[in-house]
Formats: C-alpha cells, structure tokens, sequence
C-alpha cells in the first residue's frame, strides 16, 4: 500500500486550518459577551484552537490515508473518524484528471481525481502525490481500463518517466493559439465573473458606492440625487467589472491549452494559476458537440467538446462537459471532430413551416407578458410612464422566429444520428447509434395542436441527465413516430455489427496466440516431433 506525499500534510492543513480558524471566529464572536464588547484574547484564542484542530486532522488522514493498485482493481483505505475501504474495478474507470494549483507547482505535487463509469461525480481523489506518481497512476490506471495489465513491475518501469514526457506515441492534435486565446477571453462570459465583479466593486469603493459615482466631480452628469442616471452609471461599472474579471478568469484557464492523442485516447492540459490536464478515452465517446455562439462566428471560429459516459471530463469544476477544443478555425474543428468520429457532410432536414409559426406566437405571448408587466408596474410606481413603447418588440417577433427555425434541423446518417439547435448559441451534435441508450418521442399538448413532436437520441453522456440530449425539436408528428423507429433499428443494427467485429477480433487475437506458441515450441515439443 502507498501513501500520498508528505508535503500533502501542509497544504491540506492550510486550507483546513483557515475553514476550521475561520469557524472558531464566528463561534468566538457569537459566545463573547455583549457589554464590554468583543472579548479578543479569547476570540484569538479559539482561532488557534481551530488551526490546531485542522492540523492535527490533516496529519490524522494522511496517516491513514492507502492506495494501491492491483492487476484488477484500484484499493483506497481511507477516514480519520470512520474507516472507509474501496474497491474501484479499473474495467469501470472512465477519467483520471490532474491538477495542480500554484502551490502544488511550486512543492512539486498534484491532486489525481478519479472518476468511473455511470458517476457524476469524482470517486476517489488523491491529495497529494507526487507530480509523477500522478502522472504513472494515470497511465496505470488508463491502461487498466483499457483491459491491459498494470501491475507493479510496469510502475516501476516508469520511474524515470517524468510528468513533461509526451512519449513516443503521442500526436499533438491542437494548440490553442495567442489571438484564438484573446478572442475566447473577450467574448467569454463566466456566470461566476458577476459575483466576482461585485465583491471587487465593493473592495474598491470601501463598501461605500457612493464613491464610485462621479456626479460632483463631471458637469455633465447629475448628482446622486438624480436617481435613474446614477443607476445606470452604476450598473455600466457592474457589466464593466463583470466583464473584466470573466476575462481574467477564461484567460487562466484556457492558457496553454493542447490537445494530444495516444492510441485511442486524448490527453488534454491547460490553464496558468491552476493547471489541468486529463484523458478522454475514444472507445467511451457517446456524443460530440460542435458549438457556434454569434460572436464567435463573426471570426469563424467554433468549438467542440466530447461527451463520455456518466461523466464529463471537468465537470467537477462545474463547468459541464469538457472542451475538447475550446475555440479554434470552424475547419480545424471540423476535421478534429471527424478525426474522432467520422460523420461525412452534414445535410440537414428542416422543422415543417408550422413550426415557425408556433415560435411566433410563443414568442408575441413573451412581448404580451413584458407589456402587461411594465403597465402594472408603471401604474403602481409611476416609473415606465410610457410603458405601451415596449409593444414595439412585436416587430421583431417575425424575425426571431424565423432565426430559431432556421437553427433547428436533424440528420439521419448510416451511422450517425445528427441534431442542430440555437441561435445566439447553435450547437450540432453528434451521436454514433450504438450509444443510444433509448429513443424518446414527446409531444406537449402545444406541439399537438399543430402536429408536431420532438424525438430525442439519449445516450450514457452527463449531457443527456442535464437535458442537452440530441433532440430534433419540433418535426413533424408522423415523421417523428418513422424517425424513432428508423433509430431504434439503426441502433440495434449497429449493436449487432460491433458483436460481429468484436467475435472475429477475438477469433483472430486467439489464433495469433496459437501461432505464437507454435513458433517457440519447447524442447519436449521437439522431441514429439
């Protein structure tokens, strides 16, 4: 059994000894008595008790912390309080991610995160070992997986192999370049960048926001006492930081990203402060999604991720399924994605007509509700007094329907089920038909008036548990009922092939054993002979 680095000790204390310290604060302020204020010898006093208390846990579970891989499975013992033994088959291990943040660069160790088939979640995670036991552990751990053997003598036979080797097998797929990196960060909006932008707000305006408003120091702008104009100003300052800190926050992450391919997996790093790298193994693929927001496609450029099953590599981090290209040429991520699987051009069948018209009237009910809003509230409050502007939106309603059902369309390939939707953010999925796990028709009572339906292609992906499955929204009802049984076929045909492949490979893996044996005849052999 192995245990993780001892530098693990200091840097899990760190950040335990700072939750635990900052839990004795509160506790601290909450029991000090009120009349001759905050006691602050025992205030101080219960923080060390917390720093102490995390320190002394963090040495406790490194000292009964065990890991251990064998021929079969991946064994980790674990728990200060209440043991913990598991057993992970290596045959069910999906993802092995790495990352190392600044501090764990600087002392030479990383965090290994281990993620099986089936979970949405990490299993098992490993902080800390060494860079390159990290490194050893997921080619170990990826090559049990992949039905080989990784016993102990194949770890010691990578001792000398360092984390920075690429190996000789190794096939640099994709480099993010320097403008590629600039157009992603500007035009990236992080959902966790607003927050981020309003705290640091706060800091600069010394949680007074009367400070940031220029109202007594720019003639033209009125003072605060004009309320609507120091909103806006105040909210442009919002979108402004928001924006930056979202800038910031892309550039970290996608710094350095490349893309490599070993066999039938892809290995992926990035990031600056935080550095990231994981596998992506192609014989657990379930989907690929090619992604086109509008700003990007102003440049050309789009970006594909790659679905496995149960998981997607980085999710942990919330941020859903795992880029493999974060943004590049529409070609080059054209060519990579039939690099992965190979889908043949994309032709695809439009919505009926009818469909368009129910965006419309979705869509003019949308305009309806905000005018009503905006009356009720301009009666009530006096503000929006001339709130009936707003049914102006209507005009654009023709248009917007007419964006959402040009974006829609589903192809059926000879081996690829293939679904477009969105405008500000269309995507294109791709489906092989021996992932689909089931077939789904759905008609809301909406889509029944005018008969349609939506059929959907779910597979194993994380995607499919969110709702991002292959959908074609809104074809026709009729159509819908062939298309599902059409996929429904195509799926068990293709499952009957691959049994077909995977009996004649074993047939031939079973005959090149018996020629081997043949070739290297022993001397009793001989004698026979």
């Amino acid at each position: 059994m192995r245990s993780l680095h001892p530098a693990s000790v200091a840097v899990r204390s760190l950040s335990r000894s700072l939750n635990t310290g900052f839990l004795f604060f509160v506790v601290g302020v909450v029991v000090s008595p009120g009349g001759n204020g905050i006691d602050l010898l025992s205030v101080f006093g219960l923080v060390a008790v917390g720093i102490v208390v995390g320190i002394v846990y963090e040495f406790a579970y490194y000292q009964r912390f065990r890991y251990d891989l064998t021929d079969d499975t991946f064994d980790v013992t674990s728990g200060v309080l209440a043991r913990r033994d598991r057993e992970l088959p290596l045959g069910r291990i999906q993802n092995v991610d790495i990352r190392q943040n600044v501090l764990g660069r600087v002392l030479g160790i990383a965090a290994v995160h281990i993620e099986t088939a089936g979970g949405g979640q990490t299993e098992v995670s490993l902080e800390y070992v060494s860079e390159d036991e990290a490194h050893r552990l997921r080619r170990q751990l990826r090559r049990g997986a992949s039905g080989g053997k990784p016993a102990d003598d194949a770890l010691e036979a990578d001792d000398h192999t360092t984390a920075s080797d690429a190996g000789p097998d190794e096939t640099l797929l994709f480099e993010i370049r320097p403008r590629e990196l600039v157009i992603l960060s500007v035009f990236t909006i992080d959902p966790g960048a607003s927050l981020l932008g309003g705290i640091a707000l706060s800091f600069a305006s010394g949680f007074d926001p009367a400070t940031l408003l220029p109202g007594d120091r720019i003639g033209w702008l009125p003072g605060p006492e004009t309320g609507p104009l120091v909103l806006v100003w105040g909210l442009l300052l919002f979108l402004l930081a928001a924006w930056v800190v979202s800038a910031v926050l892309t550039f970290t992450r996608y710094y350095g990203f490349r893309l490599t391919r070993a066999d039938d997996e892809l290995y992926y790093e990035r990031g600056l402060l935080q550095r990231y790298s994981g596998t992506i193994p192609l014989e657990k693929v379930q989907a690929l999604t090619i992604s086109k927001s509008v700003p990007f496609r102003w440049f050309g450029y789009a970006a594909l991720s790659v679905e496995t099953a149960g998981y997607a590599p980085g999710q942990s981090d919330s941020r859903g399924t795992e880029s493999a290209i974060p943004l590049a040429d529409a070609d080059r991520v054209n060519e990579l994605a039939r690099a992965i699987e190979p889908f043949g051009p994309v032709d695809l069948e439009s919505p009926p007509r009818r469909a368009r018209e129910r965006y419309a009237i979705r869509y003019l009910l949308v305009v309806a509700a905000v005018v009503a809003i905006a009356a009720l509230v301009a009666r009530y409050t006096g503000f929006l007094g001339r709130w009936y502007l707003l049914a102006a939106l209507a005009v654009l309603v023709p248009l917007a329907a007419h964006l959402k059902w040009t974006s829609r369309g589903y192809q059926v390939g000879d081996r690829y089920f293939l679904t477009r939707t969105g405008f500000w953010r269309r995507t294109t999925k791709v489906v092989p038909y021996y992932r689909v796990q089931a077939v789904l028709h759905q008609a809301t009572i909406f889509q029944r008036r005018r008969n349609l339906a939506s059929v959907t292609a779910d597979t194993a992906s994380s995607a499919s548990l969110l709702g991002r499955a292959a959908t074609a929204h809104d074809i026709d009802d009729q159509r819908g009922l062939e298309l599902q049984a059409d996929l429904e076929e195509r799926l068990q045909e293709r499952l009957r092939e691959r049994k077909r492949q995977r009996t004649v490979g074993q047939w031939f893996r079973e005959a090149d054993d018996g020629d081997s044996s043949d070739e290297d005849p022993s001397p009793e052999s001989n004698d026979d002979r």
